[in-house]
């Protein structure tokens, strides 16, 4: 093991990997690699392997004896690429921590955002940005996220600081305050850490940050989320997953700037048209997390949905235009259909992230036959895309449309949801995942409703 690499860089001009070492980089990272390989607009960063995960495992919630020095030379490198400095008071380089399994598991571990942000190199980002507002709100929004995946501080502590701040202002959204505001929403956060972590304050070294997010990140593959979900979808513990470091790029530095996510064809029903949303002035978190209501990406999908905000084509024409030649381009690499994650900085698009996408079982027919149609894939490529399991979901019953639309009609909608599975159902309702599974383990039909799907509400 002495001999072994732990860390494979990527982006900025050189990749150490490439799509075929998923089992190695995990998703996430071989993807990272292989977009940067194609010559996509990918900020630098390292990948931490999946084997580093099972070892740490293997010796008891401890590293090789090597690792702090292959991270550090890496570290160095992006360092290289990225011209900023890891720590530095006025040119700090600032990165992201996400997992990255093998299989796709959305949603099921955790990401940091800003990283490197502390009282000096926070002052830094705002004269280096000449925005101090947008420095305090990424300082907070770390404080915040860190708090949360690595110290184990729920969300909630933080959200109602924010909100009692500003119900006091006056203010009705984040977007509302002002950099002192945030100044002074992070001291109220930085005493909300020490008293709800042992009195021990907020870590103010980027290199302790920074081995924290990573020992997170290894933890989580063993948090009860991930548990579940590994053992409802036959994914082995064995496997582990790989943790990327990727330079920060930022979607919330003004008007100019967006983040957002997008399929190169519609999920739901497997129309060959470019599907997503996005977030003006804004972070990856806030698309995910139901924090703001996101916009639809193009015109087409806006006049679908009879939405009044201006889609990424209308407020971004050439970002738009990039991003939908990226998405064909890597369609037609991947040759499926593709998840992807966005940011634009200052009107620079930058991509953070493709897989291939998750579809409804409906969906998924009709993208193989299109697709091979299309010459995309072969037939009998178009048969194996279907698995067992959403033939079963095609098989379920459904609400009869033409009922549907007479009940419409004639007001006799309850109320109206997104659905979050496949065919109709008959049950009581319940508002929490504790007390469906509850219910469900006592022989009772129940239908789970929420306000907004997570993560957590898998078991229910």
């Amino acid at each position: 093991m002495a001999d072994a690499k732990w860390v494979y860089d990527f982006g900025g001009g050189a990749s150490d990997g490439d799509a075929t070492m998923k089992n190695l980089l995990g998703g996430k990272g071989a993807n990272l690699a292989e977009m940067a390989s194609l010559g996509l607009p990918v900020p630098p960063g390292f990948t931490i392997t999946t084997a580093v995960c099972t070892a740490f495992y293997d010796l008891g919630r401890k590293y090789p004896d090597d690792l702090n020095e292959q991270l550090e030379a890496s570290l160095k490198t992006l360092e290289g690429k990225t011209g900023k400095v890891f720590g530095a008071a006025d040119n700090p380089l600032l990165v992201s921590v996400r997992s990255g399994a093998r299989a796709s598991m959305p949603g099921m571990m955790d990401t940091v955002l800003n990283l490197g942000l502390n009282d000096t190199t926070t002052e830094g980002l705002a004269k280096l940005s000449g925005d101090a507002r947008f420095a305090y709100d990424s300082y907070r929004r770390f404080i915040q996220m860190y708090s949360n995946v690595v110290l184990n501080i729920s969300h909630d502590v933080f959200e109602d600081i924010l909100e009692d701040y500003k119900d006091l202002q006056g203010y009705e959204l984040d977007t509302d305050m002002t950099a002192q505001d945030w100044q002074d929403v992070i001291v109220k956060y930085k005493a909300a850490v020490t008293s709800n972590n042992n009195g021990e304050p907020f870590p103010e070294d980027p290199k302790d940050q920074l081995w924290g997010a990573v020992g997170a990140v290894f933890g989580s593959w063993m948090n009860d989320r991930a548990i579940f979900y590994r053992k409802h979808n036959d994914i082995p513990a064995s496997w582990g997953t790989a943790v990327n470091v990727q330079s920060m790029v930022f979607g919330n530095m003004g008007d100019t700037s967006a983040t957002g996510v997008a399929f190169t064809r519609d999920p739901g029903t497997g129309e060959n048209l470019f599907y997503g949303e996005y977030l003006i002035n804004a972070q990856g978190e806030d698309v995910v997390a139901g924090i703001r209501t996101p916009a639809p990406i193009s015109k087409a999908r806006a006049a679908e949905m009879g939405s009044d905000d201006a889609p990424l084509e209308v407020t971004m024409p050439e970002v738009y235009k990039q991003l939908t030649d990226v998405s064909d381009k890597l369609e037609k690499h991947y040759r499926d259909m593709q998840d992807i994650e966005f940011t634009v900085e200052q009107g620079t698009l930058y991509m953070l992230q493709t897989r291939n996408g998750k579809r409804t079982a409906p969906a998924a027919l009709a993208m193989a036959v299109e697709m091979c149609k299309e010459g995309l894939i072969t037939e009998n490529e178009a048969v194996l895309r279907l698995a067992p399991a959403q033939l079963d979901q095609l098989l379920h019953p459904m609400i009869d449309q033409d009922a549907k639309a007479e009940a419409v009609a004639a007001g006799q909608v309850f109320v109206k949801g997104l659905p979050a599975s496949p065919g109709a159902a008959i049950g009581k309702i319940v508002f929490d995942s504790d007390e469906a599974a509850d219910e469900a383990a006592k022989g009772e039909n129940v239908i789970l409703v929420r306000i907004e799907t997570s993560p957590e509400d898998i078991h229910g």
